[in-house]
């Protein structure tokens, strides 16, 4: 399977947090799975956390890139989706989450209960 972490899950999962169900701990981790890191996560975590609405350690950065995840950037492709997307998602984030998920047939780790609405595959 190949699987994109929203930002939520990919938090829980730095912070080991039970917030993250069991059963996607497991995928998470399989070896046979291929794990996304995308940089819209980098830069939502970046975004908010300069603007004290998120209060994470120092070296969060440092400890994603100890975990085999692989680094997803942001091509023209994702940007032109994001246009195509139905106007049901406001957070700008998530728009290009979803975007990547569909441009790269990717499966989205979230518990955002909005973007089901969409044509993406989640778990």
């Amino acid at each position: 399977m190949r699987l994109l972490l929203d930002t939520h899950a990919f938090l829980w999962w730095m912070d080991d947090s039970d917030l993250l169900d069991e059963h996607l701990r497991v995928e998470i981790a399989n070896p046979n799975n291929d794990v996304y890191l995308s940089a819209v996560v980098i830069w939502e975590i970046t975004i908010k956390t300069g603007l004290g609405k998120l209060s994470i350690p120092k070296n969060w950065y440092e400890k994603a890139y100890q975990e085999p995840f692989n680094q997803l950037s942001i091509t023209h492709d994702h940007a032109y989706q994001v246009g195509t997307l139905p106007d049901i998602h406001r957070d700008p984030f998530d728009r290009f989450l979803i975007a990547q998920a569909q441009v790269e047939g990717l499966t989205l780790i979230t518990k955002d209960t909005i973007i089901p609405k969409y044509n993406v595959s989640i778990l």
